[in-house]
């Protein structure tokens, strides 16, 4: 299936390659000035994990119960006009404690002080500069990344940030490739360039769109002396009527150690398979999980926190033990085809068996149910202002983990400046 895949990309890129290019995006550029945009976004995100039980036992801290204010300032140039068309982007992340405590810090919203406090403020500044030919883009500094094989975490108040260069070029309709070199990544609470110690990893990508709905994508990753891994998506659309549309979803990875393996072994496979049915505004969909190898599979040491493309990674869990299995079912709703466009409304259940650790009997599940609410107003002054309740539940037994309620109130604010 892989060579095939391939093989399709590589038909597609020699046929494209013959035909005379048409309006590009840098043809159409309008200037450096004329096409810039200055954006400021700002979060706040309260958030409480309550400790229910635990072997492990309630070591140091049973509750931790935080907020804190997020802003980003992003300004993003156009490019030059011309056949290399030049720009740059910038970016400033400043985080604010609003609430915290020694004794209940350490939900990772905010860096840790000598005396074990969350930081009062922080602010890290970052730039790239870009250069564009046709509808190829060259970027280099720093930047926040989407790979599936190297995507920076966003689900605190400030995203991790990676340095490095990326090359992404859209010149057949369709298919994109991407390719890159990052040599640093910082955490979401830390203003360090290389919080993890990155020395260098390499990246290279492919997604095509097959048909309107009918799409797949491979990614490969190698972190030299830690481990390479590869990632393959298979998406599939089937209308079946006005409103009414089946969709399956396959995602995987394989990762193997690399030379010394600096940061432990790294030997998995694990894949997921969903499949959701939409009918106007309802979606039911279910998905199956399953990992293979020495090891669970691993991610965010040194390839970014939000590197993992799974269905059943939810919000606590990600259900990626050593030989685990996983199912879960997941219902939401649109309540916009009821007069109130904005809100929406999500729950799933998802369960895993078949854990293999040490210490841990063969029949630890581990289990989470999640609810989710969330409002964006739709006109006026407050527009595109949302708010989202994320409440999880998350229970494991035979020692696996704690039990834990995990609650987040997230407002977000978005401005559009220039």
């Amino acid at each position: 299936m892989q060579v095939m895949k391939w093989s399709v990309i590589a038909l597609a890129v020699a046929a494209g390659s013959t035909q005379m290019a048409v309006a590009s995006s840098q043809s159409e550029s309008k200037g450096f000035l004329e096409d810039s945009t200055f954006n400021i976004f700002n979060r706040i995100l309260y958030h409480n994990r309550d400790f229910r039980s635990g072997e492990p036992a309630r070591s140091a801290q049973s509750y931790r119960e935080e907020t804190g204010l997020g802003i980003r300032l992003l300004a993003e140039s156009g490019f030059t006009q011309g056949t290399v068309g030049v720009g740059v982007d910038a970016h400033s992340l400043s985080s604010i404690k609003l609430d915290s405590g020694r004794g209940r810090h350490s939900n990772g919203l905010f860096d840790t002080t000598d005396d074990g406090r969350g930081d009062d403020t922080q602010t890290e500044v970052g730039g790239a500069i870009k250069f564009r030919i046709s509808d190829t883009v060259l970027k280099y500094g720093n930047q926040m990344t989407g790979s599936p094989v190297f995507s920076t975490d966003d689900s605190r108040i400030l995203p991790e940030v990676a340095t490095g260069t990326l090359l992404t070029s859209n010149e057949i309709a369709g298919l994109e490739l991407t390719a890159g070199r990052f040599t640093a990544i910082s955490s979401q609470t830390s203003t360090d360039r290389d919080t993890f110690g990155l020395k260098e990893i390499n990246i290279i990508g492919a997604s095509y769109a097959f048909t309107d709905n009918f799409s797949g994508a491979i990614h490969h990753s190698d972190a030299e002396d830690n481990f390479k891994k590869t990632y393959a998506n298979l998406n599939y659309n089937l209308p079946l009527a006005e409103d009414q549309a089946l969709n399956f979803d396959f995602n995987g990875y394989r990762t193997r150690g690399d030379g010394k393996e600096l940061l432990g072994e790294y030997d998995s496979n694990i894949w997921s398979l969903a499949a959701a049915y939409s009918l106007g505004a309802h979606t039911v969909s279910v998905s199956h999980q399953r990992v293979s190898g020495d090891t669970g599979y691993r991610y965010g040491d040194i390839d970014g926190g939000g590197t993992i493309w799974l269905s059943n990674s939810v919000q606590y869990s990600d259900f990626n033990y050593k030989d685990e299995r996983s199912w879960q079912a997941k219902y939401a709703v649109d309540m916009a085809t009821y007069g109130i466009p904005g809100l929406s409304f999500m729950t799933r259940y998802t369960v895993g068996d078949n854990i293999d650790i040490v210490g841990v009997d063969s029949s630890a599940e581990e289990r989470e149910l999640d609810f989710e609410a969330k409002y964006v107003i739709q006109e006026g002054a407050a527009k595109d202002l949302s708010f989202r309740i994320r409440n999880a539940f998350y229970r494991a037994d035979n020692s696996l983990d704690n039990d834990i309620n995990d609650f987040r109130l997230i407002v977000e604010y978005p401005l559009s400046v220039l």
